[in-house]
């Protein structure tokens, strides 16, 4: 499935549908391959996903060639590409009007942009058999104006991850519960020697974690849910959050060059944290895996997770959480045999071998108990138990909105903004839309 926020953040569309279709001209023909269909006879599936990594390079074709086993008529062909081909290509079939059987999808704005233009089957009626199997929390992503678009295959949220060992040698016995005893695990870390937190500058999507979160403890989901319908960020909560994260970046917590740091680069956020040279880094689920593969090691058994503290006096609880996952969308073309492929996909037994492998988090009801890891069990409990749920702000709206928030929390990150900047500069691009 590639590295899990590079397909996140896939959603930013930074290039115009024009010059892409231009450069991607001849990729074109391959969606729409005569025998696609249900019409008689064979019958071709296009799925196009982003499984260029283990374990999914390997899983992915093993279930495809286990449903034609079953389905001898019916074959399924699987593109895989790289997240930024994938997100070019697919901003190319958009504007050409025809889109794969079967795509990768991470719901909100883009999601949102492929519906309003026709081009997405809408699976609440003929998938409601299968999407009963799935918890509710794993298809919100996916549902605009009370109908569903896309089968999850993976879901998580949003936590710090933290450094046991650097934890214990600062004196700190207890995991923040507030956002006060937070910053006040960051000054002793930096009591302590350590540098508090990891964090990738370079990328500013990393960064954005930390306002989203904040204006979600301090206004509760009511004030995300507001600024959705109105379009407008300049409510208190969002302020608020903006002088919340402030105080965090007055207290010096980030490695030494963290501005020019990228995420999963080498020296990077992760790689910092998986080499041991940080107390935390706020991110999703992946980040074990990704530690692990940017440093070259990560930190084994020192690895724990806890979820973003509350806020004191906000309204927001530890139950609401933000973060995201990938699911599969059927064109408005697809034959009916796409979507019994996705239902054998996600069966127990193919949940379970996804589940198991390490790079997926459960989404069909029950398939938790295929977790291993004592960490990522919490993640599952964590999301199992959740009473609001918000979408990455920078997949939730559209892509010049979401570009917004990362640049202006960017800036305010780096001391070259204020919180009050962020939110009218925020605003003023939704209000664009």
């Amino acid at each position: 499935m590639g590295i899990p926020p590079l397909s996140r953040r896939s959603l930013l569309t930074a290039v115009s549908a024009g010059a892409v279709l231009a450069a991607a001209a001849p990729l074109l023909a391959a969606c729409g391959d005569g025998d696609s269909g249900s019409g008689g006879g064979k019958v071709t599936v296009e799925w196009m996903d982003i499984a260029t990594t283990e374990p999914s390079k390997t899983l992915y074709p093993q279930i495809a060639k286990a449903y034609e086993a079953a389905h001898p008529n019916v074959r399924i062909k699987l593109t895989n590409l790289e997240n930024e081909a994938y997100k070019s290509k697919m901003t190319a079939l958009v504007a050409s009007g025809k889109l794969p059987d079967v795509f990768v999808t991470w719901g909100g704005g883009v999601l949102k942009q492929q519906i309003d233009a026709g081009l997405v089957k809408d699976l609440t009626s003929d998938g409601a058999s299968l999407l009963g199997t799935i918890t509710p929390v794993s298809q919100k992503a996916y549902q605009f104006d009370g109908k569903t678009y896309a089968i999850p295959y993976d879901m998580g949220m949003v936590g710090f991850w933290y450094n046991k060992r650097h934890f214990a040698k600062a004196g700190i016995k207890d995991t923040p519960k507030t956002w006060a005893e937070f910053l006040d695990a960051v000054r002793k870390l930096k009591g302590a020697g350590v540098t508090p937190i990891a964090l990738g500058g370079k990328d500013k999507w990393p960064g954005h974690y930390y306002w989203a979160y904040l204006a979600m403890r301090v206004g509760g989901m009511a004030a995300m849910e507001q600024a959705a319908r109105s379009a407008d960020f300049t409510a208190p909560a969002f302020v608020q959050a903006g002088q919340h994260l402030k105080e965090l970046v007055d207290l010096q917590p980030f490695q030494g060059g963290f501005q020019n740091a990228g995420y999963d680069a080498p020296g990077g956020q992760a790689a910092t944290m998986g080499a041991g040279k940080a107390g935390m880094e706020l991110m999703g689920q992946w980040a074990p895996s990704v530690e692990k593969d940017a440093s070259g090691k990560g930190i084994g058994d020192d690895l724990g997770w806890f979820p973003f503290p509350t806020v004191d006096g906000g309204l927001g609880t530890v139950t609401d959480v933000f973060g995201g996952g990938n699911g599969h969308s059927l064109s408005k073309d697809a034959p009916k045999e796409a979507l019994d492929f996705l239902a054998f996909l996600m069966n127990d037994e193919n949940e379970r071998k996804l589940v198991s492998s390490g790079a997926f988090m459960p989404v069909v009801k029950g398939a938790e108990s295929a977790l291993g890891d004592p960490n990522r069990k919490q993640v599952a409990q964590a999301l199992a138990g959740s009473s609001g749920f918000q979408l990455y702000l920078d997949q939730a709206f559209p892509p010049a909105v979401g570009q917004q928030v990362n640049d202006s929390v960017a800036a305010l990150v780096g001391g070259k903004g204020t919180p009050d900047e962020v939110v009218r500069q925020v605003t003023k691009a939704a209000k664009s839309q």
